[in-house]
């Protein structure tokens, strides 16, 4: 980790996790311009900013993909140990399915490395103050996953699928005719647009990571 000098103790402090050595310069640079902030840490490694003392700083800036793993996971990291460190995803992709996934994780800020500096500071300044700033999303489509839209019965149907049950495993277990057992499958694949049982375990294992 590197350790900027001269740092003012009434700034909001700031680590940086960007693995590409490009943006970190640039933002060094944007940091010591603002004198809102002081620049504490910078690394490109997920596992280095889980090892930081949560402390230190007063929020994260997370690339979307670093080093040695990506924002999701640090994030998961983060929400499965209660920690209070509060992050900014800075993302060079706009998709606001990851806004949808980093908020569902925990992150109070996202914001995009081609927007003006400012954008960033103003994002950090709101997170570091306990707000929320991310670009527009219809906040009550942050859980409207794919598999929101299922019922009981094909949730049960898809978490026996990704244990590996045969239809006929399936039928004999639930009292059902295995007939009955493939009309809620097609039901199931059509909802949430795939052809196949592999397909619709795939998006359960994805959805179940988050």
């Amino acid at each position: 980790m590197h350790n900027p000098p001269n740092l003012v103790e009434d700034r909001i402090r700031v680590l940086l996790a960007e693995p590409n050595p490009l943006v970190v310069s640039a933002l060094h640079i944007c940091f010591k311009g603002d004198p809102r902030f002081a620049l504490v840490e910078s690394t490109g490694s997920g596992a280095d900013v889980l090892a930081a003392a949560e402390e230190s700083c007063d929020v994260a800036v997370l690339s979307w993909q670093l080093s040695d793993m990506g924002a999701p996971d640090v994030l998961r990291a983060l929400k499965a140990r209660n920690s209070p460190m509060r992050t900014t995803i800075f993302s060079n992709n706009r998709d606001l399915g990851h806004v949808r996934q980093a908020v569902r994780l925990g992150a109070l800020g996202f914001c995009y490395q081609f927007d003006d500096p400012s954008v960033l500071f103003d994002t950090l300044h709101a997170v570091a103050n306990g707000r929320i700033c991310v670009p527009y999303i219809d906040v009550t489509q942050i859980n409207d996953t794919p598999l929101a839209q299922l019922t009981v019965r094909e949730r049960e149907l898809l978490a026996v699928l990704a244990r590996g049950w045969t239809n006929q495993q399936i039928a004999n277990r639930t009292g059902i005719s295995e007939n009955t057992v493939k009309y809620h499958l097609k039901n199931l694949y059509d909802k949430l647009g795939v052809r196949n049982r592999a397909m619709a375990v795939a998006v359960y294992s994805r959805e179940a990571e988050d």
